[in-house]
This record gives structure tokens, C-alpha cells and sequence, in this order.
């Protein structure tokens, strides 16, 4: 039976997200604490599966713990309880940048949480995050390391751009782990780079968007949420919207524009990084580079299976070592549709090297 730690400021909240834990027999609350301070000091003491980690609170917040546990270097599975809000979403990726694995949808009215929808969605999360690997932190010598990397690899793949033949196009699929492990690809991308980058990443509508522009500001390249009817270009990643699935399609006058669309959750999501690989068939591009991240399930591998039926396909699958949830891209290789499998660290490099730099 799993243990876990619950924090959260409001004793019905802790009360309503305890009975919650409790009703599965996966899982049993071994402790509960009020506020960031509290969980510390358990935290120095006793290791949990899982902890459930409220954001504002008095005394210590949850943003504020994040940080004294990675200072402490104090490993912990945490899933944070956010509010759906522009800033809950800005907060929520501070959070996973600062380790926690994944979020839910925490409603203000602890009532609201009683709900069905609500307590499968909290399950179904919590049975994620308990079983991920431990977050491992990266030292600042290890980043600056692995960035002069980039840079030599971004300046062979210039000297060898002209043996590279045929329009390409990148195509990424994330999901749980996933907005703190594109911080390791997407920022070692260069500008220059000879291809447009498609990203799936499993996220609600609103939280897209932050991730995008956050992206931004730690990349070369230009990073931005895709928008309807937009032409991909080179040296442009766009994320797909929250909510609804990103496909590409021709124009009649032979552009290539994103297109999204509203069918169900497919893999039990929105938007599918399927649906993305499946809509590259018909797309002018000679060749997709195919790129399956940290994530839950087997998003990605459908998809790709079509779409290597009509078209030249380069699949690079992240190694399980340095996956948070060794799912989908475990389903890819076990698929035996990997060409590489790669740890985290060298996938920007391989993305640069298969379709080369202007």
C-alpha cells in the first residue's frame, strides 16, 4: 500500500482529500500537515510514495517548500493541487519546473471535490506520480556541460547540413514529467534550426499557453502556441493547445498550416500526439522526425505506426533511466518503431543532428 503525505492549509480540505486517499485500497494517508513548514519536517524524517502538495498557505507555501526541498536535496514525488486560473497555471509551472511531477484541478469549494469526476481525476494522478521515478536534480555544471554540448553539436550539424536531403519536420509527444523535461530539449534547440517542431504535451486549455511563453524566454528558438490556420516555418516549435487536438494539413496552395479539432480524448487524452503523427501523412514535409517523451500510456505509438506506413520516419525515444513515467516511450520501443533510444539530455542533440542547422 502506498503512503502518502497530504498538505493543505484548510482542515475540511485535508479532511475531504484524506477520505479520497483512503477509498482505494492503493493507497493509505500516513501523515498530514498544515502548511509547507509542517511537511519539511517530515520530510527530513520519513520518505512517502507520494505527497499532495496544496500551494497557498501561510507560513510556507508550496512554491516555497519546492525550493527548500531542492536545496536540501530532498527527493519526493509530489503532485500539486492547482487552481484552473492563468495565474494557478503560471504557478503550477513554477512548480513542475521546480520538481513536483504533476497537478490537478484543486476546486476553491472543498464540497465540489466530493464529486466522481473529481476523485477519479485525483486517483488516477496520484497512481501516476506514486509510481514515477524519484526527480533526480540536475547540478548547474552538469546544464552548462550539457549546453557547450549543444553548441559543438549544433556546429558539426552546419558543416554537414548539405548531405541532409528533403524537407523535415519535428513532431514531440510529452505528457507526465513532460513541461520540466522540454526545458531540456526545447532550450537547446537553435534558432537556425532546419525544421518547424510540433509539441504534443498532455496539459489543459490555459496552461499551454504559459508553457509557451516560458519556453520562449529560455530558448533560442522561437517557441509559441500554435494558433488555427498558422504556416509552420523553420526554426518555430509550436505546442499544441490544451483541449483540443493539433493536426497539420495542405492548403491548396501547398502551405502547410495547423489545423485543430474537436473529437473525444483519444488514449484518454486532449490533445493526442496521434492524431499529430497520424495528420503528417498528407503533410508536403519529405520526413518526420519523431520524438516520444517521458509520459503515461502509449500516446504516440499508434500514431506513428500510420504514419511510417505512408512516409520516411525517424523515431528517437527517451531511455528509461531518464524518464519520469517510462510509458510511452517504453510503448514506441516496445512497438520496435525506435531507431534511437536516447537519454534526456541528448535528445536536442539528435533532433539538430537529423535535420542540420541553416
Amino acid at each position: 500500500m502506498k503512503k502518502i503525505l497530504v498538505v493543505d492549509d484548510s482542515a475540511l480540505m485535508r479532511r475531504v482529500l484524506c477520505d479520497i486517499i483512503n477509498s482505494d485500497e492503493r493507497f493509505e494517508v500516513a501523515d498530514r500537515a498544515r502548511d509547507g513548514l509542517e511537511a519539511l519536517e517530515l520530510l527530513r524524517q520519513k520518505t512517502y510514495d507520494a505527497v499532495v502538495l496544496d500551494v497557498n498557505m501561510p507560513r510556507m507555501n508550496g512554491l516555497q517548500l519546492l525550493n527548500e526541498l531542492r536545496k536540501s536535496r530532498i527527493s519526493a514525488r509530489i503532485m500539486m493541487a492547482s487552481t484552473d486560473t492563468r495565474e494557478g497555471a503560471q504557478t503550477t509551472l513554477d512548480a513542475l519546473e521546480l520538481g513536483a511531477l504533476d497537478f490537478v484541478h484543486k476546486p476553491d469549494n472543498a464540497l465540489d471535490c466530493r464529486g466522481e469526476d473529481f476523485r477519479k481525476m485525483f486517483l488516477r494522478t496520484l497512481a501516476v506520480v506514486a509510481d514515477s521515478r524519484m526527480p533526480v536534480f540536475e547540478s548547474r555544471q552538469q546544464q552548462k556541460q550539457v549546453r557547450e554540448i549543444t553548441q559543438k553539436v549544433t556546429e558539426i550539424a552546419r558543416k554537414h547540413t548539405a548531405d541532409l536531403t528533403g524537407r523535415k519536420i519535428v513532431a514531440i509527444a510529452s505528457s507526465t514529467g513532460g513541461p520540466k523535461s522540454l526545458q531540456s530539449v526545447i532550450p537547446r534547440l537553435p534558432a537556425a534550426l532546419k525544421a518547424p517542431v510540433l509539441v504534443v504535451q498532455h496539459m489543459p486549455k490555459g496552461f499551454t499557453a504559459s508553457m509557451a511563453e516560458r519556453l520562449d524566454s529560455l530558448s533560442e528558438i522561437r517557441v509559441k502556441e500554435a494558433a488555427e490556420g498558422e504556416e509552420l516555418q523553420d526554426g518555430t516549435v509550436y505546442i499544441s493547445m490544451g483541449g483540443s487536438h493539433m493536426n497539420v494539413k495542405c492548403t491548396p496552395a501547398g502551405k502547410t498550416v495547423i489545423h485543430y479539432t474537436d473529437e473525444p480524448s483519444r488514449e484518454g487524452v486532449k490533445p493526442c500526439a496521434n492524431y499529430m503523427y497520424e495528420s503528417l501523412r498528407d503533410c508536403g514535409y519529405d520526413e518526420a522526425v519523431c520524438v516520444v517523451m517521458t509520459g503515461m500510456g502509449a500516446d504516440g505509438t499508434e500514431g506513428i505506426r500510420n504514419l511510417k506506413a505512408k512516409k520516411k520516419v525517424h523515431v528517437i525515444a527517451q531511455d528509461q533511466e531518464t524518464s519520469i513515467v517510462y510509458g510511452m516511450p517504453r510503448s514506441v520501443a516496445k512497438a520496435g518503431l525506435a531507431d534511437q533510444i536516447v537519454p534526456l539530455e541528448q535528445i536536442a542533440q539528435e533532433i539538430i543532428l537529423n535535420v542540420g542547422v541553416k
